[in-house]
């Protein structure tokens, strides 16, 4: 078995990247996004967090979180976020197949990854560069356009803040690429 060591930092800005199983396209559905929006309200009750960027794409999602200053345990509240949206969802979704032994074992279901990737935000630059890449994905992704087209992201919060333009992400940003991993 493989021991995974993932960086916790008390108080952290964390990025990450969470995908279905078997990258399913069922995230920006009506009932996965509501479950989704219910699961992460749950969870932050619970275990506080700040959504500091956002974007929903059908089989991924990216996101960066702010935690608490005496609190690092983002994989738990991984793990109630996904539990809870899983709950919300049992019925509406096929599962589609069957569950392997393992998955069983662990109580899980094979809506989502069993893992998920996570980057430490390093410092203001790095933020910058990790909201970029989460608010241009649906375009990097053929989604759309313009990145003011997708309906599933923090961009638009981030226009009326008077972070961005609205035509960000548009034609003049052609040949925007950065190198992160999915």
């Amino acid at each position: 078995m493989s021991n995974y060591r993932r960086a916790r930092i008390d108080g952290g800005i964390y990025f990450f990247t969470v995908g279905t199983g078997g990258r399913r396209e069922i995230l920006t559905l009506p009932e996965s996004r509501k479950a989704l929006r219910n699961a992460i309200e749950d969870t932050r009750k619970l275990m506080p967090f700040t959504v500091e960027a956002w974007v929903l794409l059908p089989e991924h999602l990216h996101c960066i979180w702010s935690l608490p200053e005496d609190d690092g345990d983002f994989s738990k509240r991984w793990g109630m976020v996904k539990a809870g949206f899983s709950k919300q969802v049992r019925g509406l979704l096929e599962q589609g197949g069957q569950l392997t032994v393992s998955r069983k074992r662990h109580r899980e279901t094979s809506l989502w990854q069993r893992r998920f990737w996570e980057h430490v935000i390093r410092d203001e630059t790095d933020f910058r560069r990790h909201v970029d890449y989460i608010h241009y994905n649906p375009v990097k992704h053929g989604l759309v356009g313009h990145v003011r087209d997708w309906p599933y992201s923090t961009f638009h919060r981030y226009v009326a803040k008077g972070i961005y333009p609205e035509n960000w992400g548009g034609d003049e940003a052609k040949g925007f690429d950065q190198d992160f991993d999915e």
